[in-house]
């Protein structure tokens, strides 16, 4: 077969992965598709859905081509047998016992690969292009957090991909943007996601999709990337509706740097890694190159690098420049990231309070007052919450409403999860999570069992799946029509001059979204960069 394939690295990485949640649903037999560059098989599920796994979507990004824009992969003819994932893109690992979502696999520089879950029937389906998180540093495809079974069984082609990530995936640096005709650098994990979306263009009516009716979705550092394609002129015509999940780059706490910013952050990585040209920092083995967790170390993320991005999110909104397509946009009750943090009670919440707002410590208290040690609790998550995910998504949210003519539903999720009795993470503590950052992904893709994959940690009830059910139709209602629809509710659209949501609960059931009195207070928080590893799921 053709060396298109994978690097041998990859190819024995790919061989060497755990089975997936594909896979072990139980295969029925193969299905082949003829894609712009070779046949590919996939295998049929026991569900009768299709599975298409670790496809290549561009050239390896490894050698003279790292810290390049993604190539065009080289055709094959021998079918390429699409029937596994492929490598993560080099990150981190993790481990799979104290990790809720996924286990450690291996991983490669050549990475760049998607997956398609389609059904026998389909011809013009609405298609789910799943972007997923990570904090721009780790996260993967191939998570069974992501897969797409289900939103195929529901009637969605659904596609979801890897893209580069942390030094490979966004590092800029002045010689890498003298290099190119813009003369520019960094946002490679972007441009990554646009020639992902090229290829889907291209071929997904192979699979029964409709290649006029993509949605793109995303989740923390996705739903960011949902942003900054739906602000960058690069992938206009692209796609057609947008999914936003607790993440946004504009009128919260994360922005985005200048490029020139960026450039002098690669300045200092290149100084860490003692490399003396650009050639030496391609000529770094892959796994050395993660940023150095030290007091004023290097970091790199996502920038206004002029091509990709040509401004800040709210300009291009403010302009009417933003890709004008239909959002779904909201956050989870109990996510929350910097601010006051975790207190211990009234005591705390108060003297946390006073160190981290000062003179306007009254202010905030009369927005977000307690007088218990439980309140006192759940006001430190609320105020955490609205001063980053909600604050942002409503940004977000009135800037489409104004600047846009294509409409915006949004919601605030609100469901904890059933957990098994006495499980415990490294990183959550199951009595009190609530609803937290994540935890509505698996209900809106169907992928609930995907946290029984290594071990039991939850037992979802049927109350839980049947309410997974009715967000998955709603998601794929949206994709096909612009409109999400409940069966026992209409979606109201987004105000700003009134705004509300959909309280996915106990119930769906229509809700305010958070006093904008607290927003604009908190409107006065300074930002941080995009950077690697500042939002974490």
């Amino acid at each position: 077969m053709a060396s298109h394939r994978l690097t041998l690295l990859a190819a024995v990485a790919a061989m060497l992965l755990p089975s997936t949640h594909a896979v072990a649903a139980g295969p029925a037999g193969p299905a082949t598709v003829r894609i712009d560059t070779g046949p590919v098989e996939g295998r049929t599920l026991s569900s009768g859905v299709t599975a298409y796994l670790g496809i290549p979507y561009a050239a390896p990004p490894v050698r003279e081509l790292r810290w390049r824009e993604p190539q065009p992969v080289q055709p094959w003819t021998d079918v390429f047998h699409a029937d596994r994932f492929g490598p993560q893109c080099m990150q981190p690992q993790r481990n799979p016992l104290g990790n809720q979502y996924s286990g450690a696999e291996i991983t490669s520089e050549d990475c760049l690969t998607l997956n398609v879950w389609t059904r026998s029937g389909l011809k013009r389906a609405p298609v789910i292009v799943y972007i997923h998180g990570g904090g721009f540093f780790i996260g993967a495809s191939s998570m069974a957090l992501y897969g797409g079974e289900t939103v195929a069984r529901e009637g969605g082609v659904f596609v979801n991909l890897n893209y580069r990530l942390g030094v490979l995936g966004f590092m800029a640096h002045p010689e890498l943007s003298a290099e190119t005709p813009d003369k520019t650098s960094g946002n490679y994990g972007f441009l990554d996601q646009i020639a992902a979306l090229q290829w889907v263009k291209r071929n997904i009516a192979r699979f029964g999709g409709d290649p006029d009716n993509v949605t793109i979705a995303g989740q923390s550092a996705g739903s960011m990337s949902v942003l900054a394609l739906q602000a960058s002129p690069l992938a206009k015509g692209l796609f057609h509706r947008a999914v936003g999940m607790s993440g946004a780059t504009m009128g919260g706490p994360i922005g985005l740097g200048t490029l020139a910013a960026a450039e002098a952050e690669g300045v200092k990585l290149q100084a860490y890694l003692k490399a003396k040209s650009l050639a030496d920092l391609r000529n770094v083995p892959a796994d050395r190159l993660q940023l150095p967790r030290v007091p004023g170390g290097p970091t790199v993320g996502a920038s206004v690098d002029g091509r990709v991005l040509t401004d800040q999110p709210e300009a291009v909104f403010a302009r009417s420049a933003q890709n004008d397509v239909p959002l779904l946009l909201g956050f989870a009750k109990d996510e929350s990231f910097g601010g006051i943090g975790a207190v211990a009670g009234l005591d705390d919440y108060r003297a946390k309070v006073a160190t981290r707002f000062g003179d306007r410590a009254g202010e905030f208290l009369a927005l977000y007052p307690a007088a218990s040690d439980a309140e006192a609790k759940a006001q430190a998550t609320a105020a955490d919450r609205d001063a980053t995910m909600a604050l942002a998504m409503s940004a977000w949210a009135t800037a489409q409403t104004r600047h846009g003519k294509a409409p915006v539903y949004s919601y605030e999720f609100a469901r904890a999860h059933s957990y098994a009795p006495g499980v415990t993470f490294s990183d959550l503590d199951p009595a009190t999570a609530g609803a937290y950052h994540t935890s509505e992904v698996p209900f809106w893709l169907g992928t609930l069992d995907s946290f029984n994959r290594y071990r039991h940690t939850r037992d979802w009830t049927p109350a839980d799946r049947a309410f997974s059910r009715a967000m998955t139709r709603a998601l794929v209602s949206f994709a096909r029509t612009g409109k999400p629809i409940s069966a026992d509710m209409t979606w109201p659209t987004f105000d700003p001059a009134k705004p509300r949501l959909v309280l996915l609960g106990a119930t769906m059931a229509e809700a305010s979204w958070p006093d904008e009195r607290k927003f604009a207070f908190f409107r006065s928080v300074a930002r941080q960069p995009a950077t690697g590893g500042a939002l974490r799921d």
